[in-house]
């Protein structure tokens, strides 16, 4: 029996009533939840610090986004809250004109979101090269992991010292025990050592003021009309956009992680209304944090809306009720969490010489652009963009000269035929013209296009030049073999794409 004819395995998606139904299952949902959150924290305040907002309008933004993406959202598992991509992008509209005006950016984008979804314009993931995905994995681990490293810089000897017992219960206690994730162990642990010894390390708390308040409804402190529309809609389309594509992309990541299927488009509309509901109450927009993402689904192995919407309540119940309790986690414990986070998300399988040396070097070349231009610019959004135009221009390049045209002279040499071989489009078909000796050739030409099928309209005017030439000199042409859908794509346009 040959490898293709083996029956495959068929893995059965975790539902939520079947984790409910599961002990252990259930137990790994809520712990991986938890260890999730306690990560979040930290990102979450600093990006409210790069907006320019107080950090618990984040945070609350956060729980919101987190606890209605794990009901309405397409991809369980998936971390959402008020992410530093979003956070970069509407940073210069707030120190400009203000954060009143982030609330109907957030409301606008949102909408945009949900028109996105609705439209089934999610289906255009599909076109992102395997080889933009694997930069965009890289990359992810690359800033993962940079942004952790100033927490580990400049600090007292004693947090180098906590930074190793985290290291050490999170690769030490998996073999004795996977019955709790290693590193909510380790972070409890390590908090517990700071608080009962009383050590002055930098923690949580450094990173921003945890009130412990709600800040209740987002009030509108703007006028509806057309001022404002003209001033947040540049921004509110790029929060839109940015947070779709990250969003989009992290549901991506886990499908291949879980080996399962999400829906795109619920996902997308789902986050037009969790940023909507979020704006109004806690007033940030947010979307997948990938980082979170990674942890929680492959660190923590959750497979349900469980483990999204644990972490969502927990962070309500550490904001509002065990706020100094995590102000005291110490950074470097989180930065020793999400630093194994970052190198198990990197593919090293694709960094391997053997595996570069087998892959062609347009798809290694796309792969390291995605990379670099994440690194250098910090946002994964235009490394992806990018990444896939540089992907698509080199496809064209490559597509372009796979076309032959072969020529075969009649043996009374009264006709003659010239085969096409490939497909023509725009990159192919420029040069195309060029193929035919129309002054050598004689009164009867047959153009045969059966190995060869025309994509679009430059295709169709480089067959009306053919003919204009041979006309020119006498000759009649006749083109044949056209399948059904491009002949009648070349039956419409010919003649009527001028000269």
């Amino acid at each position: 029996m040959t490898i293709a004819e083996r029956p495959r395995p068929v893995r059965s998606q975790i539902t939520v009533l079947g984790a409910l139904r599961s002990p252990r299952q259930l137990s790994r949902e809520v712990l991986a939840g938890m260890v999730t959150t306690l990560a979040l924290v930290p990102e979450v305040i600093s990006f409210s610090i790069v907006a320019g907002v107080d950090p618990m309008i984040s945070l609350v933004a956060s729980i919101v986004l987190a606890v209605t993406m794990s009901i309405l959202g397409g991809r369980p598992g998936v971390i959402t809250a008020a992410a530093g991509s979003v956070a970069l992008v509407i940073a210069p509209l707030v120190h400009e004109h203000g954060v009143r005006y982030v609330l109907p950016t957030v409301v606008l984008a949102g909408l945009i979101q949900i028109i996105f979804g609705l439209g089934g314009l999610a289906r255009l993931m599909r076109f992102i090269p395997r080889s933009v995905m694997t930069g965009f994995v890289n990359a992810l681990g690359v800033l993962i992991f940079m942004a952790q490293v100033p927490h580990v810089l400049n600090v007292p000897w004693l947090a180098y010292v906590l930074f190793a017992v985290t290291f050490g219960i999170i690769f030490i206690l998996p073999r004795f025990t996977k019955a709790v994730p290693s590193p909510l162990v380790a972070i409890v642990i390590v908090t517990a050592i700071v608080i009962i010894a009383g050590l002055a390390v930098p923690n949580v708390a450094d990173e921003g003021p945890l009130t412990g308040s709600m800040p209740g409804i987002t009030p509108f402190l703007v006028p509806l009309d057309l001022a404002t529309l003209q001033l947040i809609w540049p921004t509110a389309l790029s929060v839109a956009f940015v947070g779709l594509m990250e969003t989009l992309l992290t549901s991506k990541l886990v499908d291949e992680i879980t080996d399962s299927r999400s829906h795109k488009g619920r996902e997308s509309w789902a986050l037009g209304v969790s940023n909507i509901l979020s704006g109004f109450y806690g007033g940030m927009a947010g979307c997948a944090m990938i980082g979170q993402t990674v942890l929680n689904v492959k660190t923590g192995q959750a497979r349900t809306r469980i483990s999204t919407f644990v972490a969502g309540v927990f962070l309500l119940a550490l904001v509002t009720g065990l706020s100094e309790v995590m102000g005291q986690i110490p950074m470097v414990a989180l930065a020793a969490v999400m630093m194994v986070v970052a190198v198990t998300t990197v593919d090293w399988h694709s960094l391997k010489p053997a595996t570069l040396k087998r892959m062609p070097v347009p798809e290694t070349i796309v792969m390291g652009v995605t990379v670099a231009v994440v690194v250098l610019t910090g946002n994964l959004a235009f490394g992806v963009v990018v990444g896939v135009i540089l992907a698509m221009v080199l496809f064209a390049r490559r597509v372009a000269h796979v076309i032959s045209v072969d020529r075969t002279l009649a043996d009374d040499g009264a006709t003659v035929r010239y085969a096409v071989v490939g497909p023509l489009f725009f990159g192919s078909s420029n040069d195309l013209v060029d193929q035919f000796a129309y002054a050598d050739d004689p009164a009867v030409v047959d153009i045969d296009l059966s190995r060869a099928q025309i994509w679009d309209a430059s295709t169709v005017a480089a067959l009306d030049s053919i003919e204009t030439k041979y006309r020119d000199h006498g000759a009649t042409v006749t083109i044949t073999g056209l399948d059904e859908r491009s002949a009648g794509f070349h039956r419409r346009l010919t003649g009527q794409l001028g000269s």
